[in-house]
């Protein structure tokens, strides 16, 4: 398995794994998969990457801003999806080392999720990369008409921010 960069050209395959996540009812309050130019605006452009084997895309990672605040510039909202069919081979564990790892050589100091209760492997997957938990919002939002908790994690940097 190889982690790389996104393209414009895994669209294809990034939005239906999305859609396999917003399908699932507990990876977001996204019900419809969004425009390639509407997610682009949307995501940090250092900060997104696909593992891909034999030319497949098995997940993806990328971060998007919090705020347009420059005092939360160094904070960034991570997104992770696995296709229904890599789950539960390491793939998330990989794809989020890497965005660590690149998110820190960009400048980030602070990673943070927000996850589902029910999304039982992402907390697990969260947990194992060093994420702690922070809190829960609860009733948060809503998806098809029901409430909704979120979990809140996050991951500081040792190397950016610790000055």
């Amino acid at each position: 398995m190889k982690i790389r960069p996104m393209t414009a050209e895994d669209w294809d395959s990034v939005s239906q794994i999305y859609a396999e996540g917003i399908a699932t009812g507990f990876a977001t309050f996204e019900t419809q998969t969004p425009t390639f130019e509407h997610w682009d605006k949307a995501h940090i452009s250092k900060c997104r990457f696909v593992a891909e084997e034999d030319g497949e895309i098995m997940g993806w990672v990328a971060l998007s801003p919090v705020s347009s605040r420059c005092v939360y510039g160094g904070v960034g909202e991570v997104s992770v999806y696995i296709a229904t069919k890599s789950r539960g081979k390491g793939v998330g564990k990989q794809l989020m080392q890497r965005l660590i790892e690149e998110s820190e050589k960009a400048g980030y100091w602070t990673l943070q999720s927000g996850v589902f209760p029910e999304n039982e492997a992402s907390i697990k997957l969260h947990d194992k990369v060093g994420f702690r938990f922070i809190g829960k919002r609860e009733r948060v939002g809503k998806i098809h008409g029901i409430w909704k908790d979120n979990l809140l994690f996050e991951k500081r940097s040792e190397k950016v921010g610790v000055d």
